[in-house]
């Protein structure tokens, strides 16, 4: 191979490199998440919207969402190093530096935000921007290393994108994208609690005051019970609007 081939492999193979930290760096499973129920709320909102709006409000939301999990990634560098689910994440290995994931995070933000009010109006962008802060500053900085409710409060931040769609589409809130809320809300400490109880060791190690930690197994799986109860009577919430 000659020394421009060689060069040019090697570039190619730097950048597949970097797109793939950059995916795991924005979190694709929870964008699939924001994603999916986003369109679910644009789907049942009423009235006829233009698919180039559509487009670009679920392109403001996963931005969001990779916002979010950037600046979480890069905040949580310290502990996500000494946790084996973690350790591998770019911010963890040195691969993307902390401060470089924090600053792409505020710009994908601020760009997240300014489509958003472009695209729908200001007031779908405002719940973009709370729903970005809630999970850096509710969960990410406050209440993930300090208190075992930090999941069932900073939850919020995951449940909040359908309400989000629903008035980029409408202009308002209604009991439809509340209800969906609610499930989403509710789903969401069980089927964490679920992961930490397999990596309680993790989460005992690092200092973070996750629920099988604090209160140990049993208490944990009483509360996934009771959480799953409330999100199955949730649930039936959409069919009652």
């Amino acid at each position: 191979m000659c020394p421009g081939q060689q060069s040019a492999a090697s570039v190619f193979e730097e950048v597949r490199g970097l797109a793939r930290d950059l995916c795991t760096l924005f979190k694709p499973g929870v964008m699939q998440l924001v994603l999916f129920t986003s369109l679910v709320a644009l789907l049942l909102a009423p009235g006829v919207r233009e698919p180039i709006l559509t487009f670009a409000v679920l392109i403001a939301l996963a931005g969001g969402a990779a916002a979010a999990a950037a600046i979480n990634n890069g905040y949580d560098s310290d502990i996500d190093r000494m946790m084996a689910r973690t350790r591998r994440r770019p911010t963890a290995t040195g691969r993307i530096a902390p401060e470089e994931a924090l600053g792409i995070g505020v710009v994908i933000a601020g760009f997240s935000v300014v489509v958003m009010g472009l695209a729908a109006g200001w007031l779908a962008a405002c719940l973009l921007a709370g729903t970005i802060a809630v999970y850096v500053f509710v969960y990410t900085m406050w209440l993930k290393r300090r208190t075992p409710q930090n999941i069932v409060i900073g939850g919020a931040a995951g449940a909040l994108p359908p309400v989000v769609a629903w008035v980029a589409a409408t202009g308002g809130v209604d009991w439809l994208p509340a209800a969906m809320f609610f499930v989403i809300f509710l789903w969401t400490p069980p089927h964490f609690w679920a992961l930490a109880l397999y990596r309680v060791g993790d989460y005992a190690r690092v200092g973070v005051p996750m629920l099988p930690v604090v209160a140990g197994a049993r208490a944990t799986k009483r509360q996934i019970l009771a959480y799953t109860a409330a999100t199955i009577a949730a649930s039936m919430g959409p069919v009652a609007t």
